[in-house]
């Protein structure tokens, strides 16, 4: 083996894509349904590799890991500044309180136990399943005065700890909101996510809306109704009340025909309908028989994403959405999906649509392109990234975080890395005010989060590599059970605050608690258990918060802990 060391000494670079290969195959492996995830399965396999003595530049880490702060704050930057308006206020509060009980824990945990501030901040950062406290708290520390030896131990040391607690951070939130959350409300979780959506529609049979919630069909149809002939496309449409039809075309004497809503209509045109299959089973009877003619139903159909950007729309639920078929509005179309932040939504009548939400529609291409540029921003597949944006961002922000002021004695700053994350939140703001600035699709800031973060780790891990059996025989069973604590405890109060304080209905108060511990692993794992979306109303905005908060807290806990 000692040629291939020789190799990976030589050329760090290898050692790198290696460890990131193996890390990335092993953060995918499940047991029981949990995994460690991508990251912390990179810094794992960091440390095993980085036994050999592997010297690696800082610098590969630190461009990798402001590209990934930038993302992640561009990411959650429409939901972190809706939080701090009226509406989403209440839970952005409780998300603060939850960011503070993390920070309190952690810190009351590292005096209790006598962490050193490294020690510390990876139970932090660990415990709290916040991997780019590593980042912040690795700038934070290199800004403390000291020797670069004494650097570079805490640095280490915070690698370790991390290493130690994410697992149980991660498996450990996800059990007890899961299981012991309910238990600790005294509710049914699935019982009481089922009676909100039925209040919110979910169960409700609102005929305007009925069709958005189904899979639909355009089929074709003979006319042979003379009560009928001789109205307007729109007169037919709303002689059914209880459904949503569109006539998308028609064929008179033989011609295909496109048509509006004032187009009338007579015995012996063949309309292609779209609606529900079950509408159109059911009213066949009434409209005419049914042919199979290809070319009238050939035609283009469209199913866009849209990003909501209309103020007519925000504030709206998805069932008054629907009802939007004056002037055309929302005629012709059908809404397959509410996505926010990424995550979907409950897809009922009472669902209400902010802005920056994403719409998915569907319908005739003609239909869906009119709707989508009252309703906002068509998102469409692409592959480029704004790179000037996101240089710039960063460029901005570094520059941010680099100016400092003085509390009494103590030199205060965001630090590059904080100042990054804000620029992050700033751009990624003014995105969902103005969807034409700047571009980064999905698949860009899965890299930046992901790779970039966990590029960064693979680095710190090698670094840290000699350190780790060390640090593990003198104080792994201490850190983990001070990541036990730091887990378990802010989670607890959190739900007896967002109880009786906040008076949160709990289906969405245990998604909140998830949201403000930014564990996305958590809110899948309480949603399957409650059986419903209804967690991922409590989800978005305390996940902005709780992710930005627990990243600057990574600055906090080093400088709390460094005396």
């Amino acid at each position: 083996m000692e040629p291939l060391f020789q190799t990976l000494r030589s050329y760090p670079e290898l050692a790198v894509f290696l460890t990131l290969a193996i890390g990335f195959y092993i953060g995918r492996l499940k047991i029981a349904g949990l995994g460690i995830g991508s990251v912390t399965g990179v810094l794992v396999t960091g440390l095993v590799i980085g036994q050999i003595g592997i010297p690696i530049s800082p610098a590969i880490k630190s461009v990798f890991f402001l590209l990934f702060l930038f993302a992640v704050g561009y990411d959650v930057g429409p939901q972190f500044f809706r939080g701090l308006r009226r509406d989403g206020l209440w839970q952005a509060l409780f998300a603060f309180l939850v960011c503070v009980l993390c920070l309190a824990t952690a810190f009351a945990a590292a005096r209790l136990l006598g962490l050193e501030m490294g020690y510390g901040a990876g139970v932090f950062g660990g415990a709290c399943t916040v991997s780019s406290v590593l980042g912040v708290a690795t700038d934070a520390i290199r800004h403390l005065d000291g020797a670069p030896n004494f650097q570079e131990q805490q640095i280490n040391a915070m690698s370790i700890a991390f290493a130690i607690t994410y697992i149980f951070g991660t498996a450990g939130a996800s059990a007890f909101l899961a299981l012991a959350g309910p238990r600790i409300l005294g509710i049914n979780l699935a019982a009481e996510c089922k009676a909100l959506e039925s209040q919110m529609g979910g169960n409700e049979p609102d005929p305007s809306v009925h069709s958005a919630y189904h899979l639909i069909g355009v089929r074709a149809y003979r006319l042979n109704n003379p009560a009928f002939s001789g109205i307007t496309l729109d007169e037919f449409e709303s002689r059914f009340p209880n459904q949503r039809i569109f006539v998308e075309r028609l064929r008179r004497d033989g011609k295909v025909l496109d048509c509006d809503p004032e187009t009338k209509i007579q015995v012996g045109d063949t309309l292609a309908i779209a609606s529900r299959t079950e509408t159109l089973i059911e009213d066949a009877s009434e409209i005419g028989i049914e042919l199979s003619d290809p070319s009238l139903l050939d035609f283009p159909n469209e199913t866009l994403d849209v990003m909501v950007n209309r103020k007519e729309i925000v504030g709206s639920t998805l069932g008054q959405f629907a009802e939007m078929g004056h002037e055309q509005r929302s005629r012709g179309v059908f809404v397959r999906a509410l996505a926010r932040g990424g995550h979907m939504l409950p897809f009922t009548a009472g669902t209400k649509i902010a802005k920056g939400d994403v719409l998915r529609i569907s319908g005739s291409q003609r239909d869906v392109e009119r709707v989508a540029s009252f309703i906002g921003y068509p998102i469409r597949p692409s592959n480029a990234s704004d790179v000037t944006l996101i240089s710039i961002g960063i460029f901005l922000g570094a520059l941010l975080g680099l100016l400092t002021f003085r509390v009494g004695e103590i030199p205060v700053s965001l630090s590059i890395s904080g100042g990054t994350l804000v620029a992050g939140l700033v751009f990624g703001w003014l995105r969902s005010l103005h969807p034409n600035f700047g571009r980064i699709p999905e698949a860009g800031l899965w890299v930046f989060n992901n790779v970039g973060l966990a590029m960064f780790a693979s680095v710190v891990g090698i670094q840290a590599g000699p350190q780790f059996i060390t640090g593990l025989k003198e104080a792994g069973l201490t850190l983990f059970l001070a990541g036990i604590v730091v887990t378990l405890v802010p989670l607890w109060l959190a739900l007896l605050i967002g109880k009786y304080l906040f008076r949160m209905h709990p289906g969405v108060l245990i998604g909140a608690c998830a949201g403000a511990r930014a564990s996305t692993a958590a809110l899948a794992v309480i949603q399957d258990a409650a059986a419903s979306r209804v967690p991922a109303l409590g989800f978005t905005v305390p996940f902005a918060v709780g992710n930005t908060l627990l990243t600057i807290w990574g600055v906090v806990i080093v400088l709390l802990l460094k005396h």
